[in-house]
């Protein structure tokens, strides 16, 4: 039986940063609104490219474990949630059909491994290994695992 390993998106599968960045040198004018809460902007989850390796290093991971993402969706943009399953279908395709978890408490999910950037939203607790990978997007400080090829020599 294959170990269940859970994927957090943003920051780990998904460059949010660069997207915000690149929404924010688009609309200026509305920097001030949502600097605080650049999550709540409308449409932000649907199209952010991946992180550089992501993809592959998923497929790879894919062929030893049980894969399941594990993503909160901020609470003040309800359209996210949708926003991010088709993100999944797109680079994707079926691989995550109905393995996506939205919660802001990942210590309640059960799995062997969390592949997480931030120990929020419960990753910190979580009750298997979490592997910290990339940048903590609230410390900004550089985790353990700071990119996929890291990952990759971990977990296969």
């Amino acid at each position: 039986m294959k170990k269940t390993l859970l994927i957090d998106m943003d920051g780990v599968v998904v460059d949010l940063g660069s997207a915000f960045k690149k929404w924010f040198e688009t609309y200026p004018h509305l920097k001030e609104r949502f600097k605080t809460h650049p999550d709540h902007i409308h449409g932000i989850f649907r199209d952010p490219l991946p992180v550089d390796g992501a993809i592959d290093a998923i497929h790879k991971l894919n062929q030893k474990y049980e894969l399941f993402v594990a993503t909160a969706a901020p609470w003040g943009n309800p359209g996210a949630a949708t926003d991010k399953r088709y993100w999944l279908e797109k680079y994707f395709g079926n691989l995550f059909h109905k393995k996506m978890i939205i919660t802001h408490r990942k210590d309640l999910i059960s799995g062997d491994y969390l592949i997480d950037d931030s120990k929020h939203n419960g990753a910190g607790d979580f009750k298997g290994e979490l592997i910290s990978f990339g940048i903590d997007y609230k410390t900004g400080e550089i985790n353990e695992y700071k990119d996929w090829d890291s990952v990759l020599k971990k977990l296969l």
